[in-house]
């Protein structure tokens, strides 16, 4: 997995947290996108605006994993980073 996070941190990817305002609050990755996972479906407009590719966080990696196939199916170019600690080893390193 570390491979391919690197590789879309090369290609400019977004991070996208979808954990809850409290979890968030408590840490994320610098410069993160938060929307909350029950959120995603109606934020699809601000999502598709990004024209990036996306790597999704969350606290464990389940419902990164619920976002990224969500989005997969909207077409957009997204893999799941799990667990945001994982991809925050990667940043600005």
């Amino acid at each position: 997995m570390s491979a391919q996070i690197k590789e879309y941190l090369e290609k400019n990817a977004v991070i996208l947290d979808v954990r809850t305002q409290e979890e968030w609050n408590d840490g994320h990755i610098d410069g993160a996108k938060h929307i909350v996972l029950n959120l995603v479906p109606v934020k699809m407009d601000e999502i598709k605006s990004w024209k990036k590719p996306v790597i999704a966080v969350c606290r464990s990696g389940a419902r990164s994993g619920q976002a990224t196939q969500f989005l997969q199916q909207h077409g957009i170019d997204i893999i799941n980073g799990g667990p945001w600690q994982n991809v925050d080893q990667y940043i600005g390193k």
